[in-house]
């Protein structure tokens, strides 16, 4: 009798194991999120993010006068932008095609390539631009001679040559694989060489977005601090540095952070074999915050607006210029215009 319990609580403890943690093959959630969330939110990026940094670059351009040192790296940033989410179209088809690359191995590592390398350029001038902004704000007659644009010349020329170094040994880690007739454009973390994948990407991520991510938060506490302070400190600046300030904070703490850290979590659960249970959670974690990702280039149009460099009247007087030029003539807009 005792040996019959002990058989029903030992099979009753198996199934239940098997339901809180499933065959691993009965997981599809990471197929589904790829073949549908991933294309979706890609497609939606693309579809503001590309039109609205192409309108950016424009006004930069063709409208933008007088330049400054936020003009400088804004501008880098716009293009950094573009070229990112003109690289998403490609990453949209392989994933609601199944993962099926029919691109070969060179556009695959340079569409992943492309990701990673405006991915950390994006970081790098979106720092710059804080410690610009935290020595004009906060010693403002110490460093005066930061004012002048070759400055911003400098460290945004330093900003894509740090990014291309940084971004290069991952190349060699992005492959297309062939396999049952299908060829696949996998992502580094996916590499099987783990232990060079693992150190790489702890130096990666230490160096090229926690270090960073700490620049930020201490210029902009320190901006933040200076502006309540300040006796000489109009509202309307103030408001403008609170816009700024948490919109740069939801780009480091909401976009790229998670990203950053899951990425961290899914390699080192792929080093130390984790059950395939937790596995796919993790994974699946990580496939939602990789769009996410992305998302900063919408808050980089915000910022476009905010930054005190005119963007906006210019925007609008573009705008202006439009609505006047579509509109009928007719003898009341004629006699309004040389109405004294």
């Amino acid at each position: 009798m005792t040996l019959l319990s002990e058989d029903f609580m030992n099979k009753t403890a198996l199934e239940s194991s098997v339901q809180i943690f499933p065959n691993c093959t009965d997981l599809h959630i990471d197929f589904l999120m790829k073949e549908y969330y991933l294309p979706t939110m890609y497609s939606i990026t693309f579809l503001v993010g590309f039109p609205g940094n192409m309108f950016a670059i424009y006004v930069y351009l063709f409208k933008m006068r007088r330049w400054r040192n936020s003009t400088v790296i804004m501008f880098n940033l716009a293009i950094t932008d573009l070229s990112y989410l003109a690289s998403l179209p490609f990453l949209v088809y392989y994933n609601a095609n199944q993962e099926h690359w029919t691109l070969g191995d060179f556009m695959c590592k340079f569409v992943r390539f492309v990701f990673h390398l405006n991915l950390y350029g994006s970081i790098l001038l979106l720092t710059c631009f804080s410690i610009f902004r935290y020595i004009v704000i906060v010693h403002p007659m110490k460093f005066h001679s930061i004012h002048n644009r070759k400055w911003a010349i400098v460290a945004c020329s330093a900003v894509w040559l740090i990014a291309m170094m940084t971004v290069v040994p991952m190349s060699i880690m992005f492959t297309s694989t062939e396999e049952q007739g299908s060829s696949a454009c996998l992502d580094f973390t996916s590499s099987n060489k783990l232990d060079r994948v693992r150190w790489y990407n702890w130096i990666l991520t230490v160096l090229g977005f926690f270090l960073p991510l700490v620049v930020v938060t201490l210029c902009y506490t320190s901006i933040v601090y200076s502006l309540a302070n300040g006796p000489y400190t109009r509202d309307i600046y103030k408001r403008r540095a609170r816009i700024l300030v948490v919109t740069l904070l939801v780009v480091f703490y909401v976009c790229f952070l998670p990203f950053h850290i899951l990425r961290g979590i899914w390699i080192e659960m792929r080093v130390h074999k984790f059950s395939c249970y937790f596995e796919k959670q993790i994974q699946a974690i990580y496939i939602i915050f990789r769009p996410i990702a992305a998302l900063n280039t919408f808050a980089n149009l915000i910022l476009y607006t905010i930054i005190g460099d005119n963007f906006q009247q210019v925007v609008l007087s573009v705008f202006r210029c439009r609505l006047t030029n579509s509109m009928p003539y007719t003898g009341n807009n004629i006699d309004a215009i040389y109405r004294p």
